[in-house]
Order: structure tokens, then sequence, then C-alpha cells
């Protein structure tokens, strides 16, 4: 029987793509400046006044997703004896994968089969999303459910997320470093390199001086890094700097051969932690420690 790919709209794939795929998407909620927004993929969400907002020094929240969300689309695939698997947002970062296996479970007590698998990405933005491109191109090359799940517990472990962030002082506004260190930073020009660590967590790994410097080592690091890149797509991902990441994806292709490089816009949920500015580069490496 065919199967279901579901993720959370923290993948930040591009709607074509959800749309010609079938894939089902579960909307996170957007509180910008007390006001709530549903993060449809951009259907109705307009991304590029979130941008221009965060870099006006707008601040901006999400919500994760609840156990009774979950039910209501699970229970779907559940009553038509469907399989599926839900991909979604690191549980370093939100609450929103316990959830998930929580309403399988509670689903469980209600239905003699519940054929719902929940894979932790162990991952964010479009490095999420680039799990999710590779299990649809596995489903659609005929591999089965076990097939694409096996292969996602394995990659998943082997995705590389460089990121660096534009604006420090936005990260002093969400309280995520101190306000001493933003001045310091500030100062100095300091841009901030993140990486998410073995546990799904996004952790401070360099500081650079100079968004140049910053770009440059976000290449150099996915470079270096990269297994087997004529065989790999890469995703880049940013926040209202369509040119620069159009640069970085000309340097990559300049030092080796990859078989695609494609470049979107991140979403809502991980653009208001990073602020405006934010660039990332997702590839498949060795296992990250």
């Amino acid at each position: 029987m065919d199967y279901k790919i579901i993720a959370d709209s923290c993948c930040d794939l591009p709607l074509d793509f959800i749309k010609e795929n079938d894939i089902e998407i579960i909307n996170l909620i957007i509180n910008l400046e007390g006001k709530d927004y549903i993060d449809d993929m951009g259907e109705t969400f307009d991304r590029d006044a979130f941008f221009e907002a965060l870099k006006n020094g707008a601040m901006a929240t999400s919500s994760q997703i609840n156990i009774g969300k979950f039910i209501e689309v699970f229970k779907k695939y559940v009553e038509k004896g469907q399989p599926a698997v839900f991909l979604g947002l690191s549980s370093a970062l939100s609450g929103s994968y316990n959830n998930a296996v929580t309403a399988v479970e509670m689903l469980k007590e209600e239905y003699d089969e519940v054929n719902i698998t929940v894979v932790d990405s162990k991952a964010a933005c479009l490095g999420e999303g680039l799990l999710i491109y590779e299990a649809v191109n596995r489903k659609n090359a005929g591999q089965s459910l076990e097939e694409v799940v096996n292969w996602l517990e394995e990659y998943k472990m082997k995705l590389h997320s460089w990121v660096t962030v534009d604006d420090i002082r936005h990260l002093e506004r969400s309280g995520r470093i101190s306000s001493v260190s933003a001045t310091l930073g500030s100062v100095l020009n300091v841009k901030p390199i993140i990486v998410m660590n073995e546990k799904g967590g996004l952790v401070p790994s360099a500081k650079v001086r100079g968004r140049k410097k910053s770009l440059h080592y976000l290449v150099n690091k996915t470079v270096e890094g990269i297994v087997d890149p004529e065989d790999q797509t890469i995703f880049i991902g940013h926040v209202g700097v369509q040119e620069e990441a159009e640069w970085i994806k000309k340097e990559i292709e300049s030092k080796i051969n990859v078989k695609d490089i494609q470049v979107y816009p991140y979403g809502p949920t991980i653009a208001s932690h990073t602020g405006f500015g934010s660039i990332a580069l997702f590839s498949f490496g060795e296992v990250r420690k």
C-alpha cells in the first residue's frame, strides 16, 4: 500500500514541491509583535514582509504543535489504514516531536492498527527539508516505507548544517546572548557560526570577523565535509539575502562537482530565531560529532 509522508512547516521546502509530491504539512503558528500567523509555506504568509519586519527590529516567536493537532492529522491515515511517516523539527529545539510520539501512543489505545512512524530529524529549517526532499525522491523511486525510514535514521546524523547570523543584536534581543557580548560583537563586526550538534541542537562553533569572511567560512566547511558531492543535492537557505546565497552557490560550484544546488528562503520559524541576513548550508558528510 502507498504510504504518506508528513512534515511540519519548519521544513521550509517550496510550496510547489510540497503540492507536487502530496506531502501533508502540519503548520506551526508564528507570533509577530503580538499577532498570530499560520506558517503555511508561503501560500498566504508573506515571507518578504516578515523578513523586512525582522530587518527593522521586530521580534517573533513560534509555538510547538500540540498533541491534539497531531491526533487530528494522524487519525485520518489510521482510519483509512494508510501507513505514514512524520518527520519533524529536532526534539532539541521543540517539544513537537514528543507531542507527535504521545499522539501515536494515544491513538494506539483507541485503534488496533496504528502504522504511523515518527522520526526525530535532529535538524531544522532546510536541513529538515533536505531530509524530506531525499525521502520523497526515494519514495518516488519505489522504496518502501521501511527503506525510507531506515535511510532517514541513518542519514539524519550525516546531515551537516553551517549557519551564520548577520545581526548579532537580534540574538541579544531574543535573549540568546548577553548585551555585553552583543555590544562587543557588534563593535568588532563578529559574525557567529552556528552548527547542529549530535543532539540536534543549534550551538556556536566559531566567530568570524566580517560578513564576507563568514560566507567564505560556510563554503569552505561545506566543501571540506561533504562526501560524494557528485551524488548530492545541497540546500542553501537565507533570510532576505538572495544575492549572497547565489554567490555562495557559485563559489561551491567553482570548488567541487555537485549534482545540484538549490536556494530557498527560510520559513518564519527559524528566521525568527536567526534574524534578517542569516544564511545556512546543508549537505551530507560523515556522521556529525
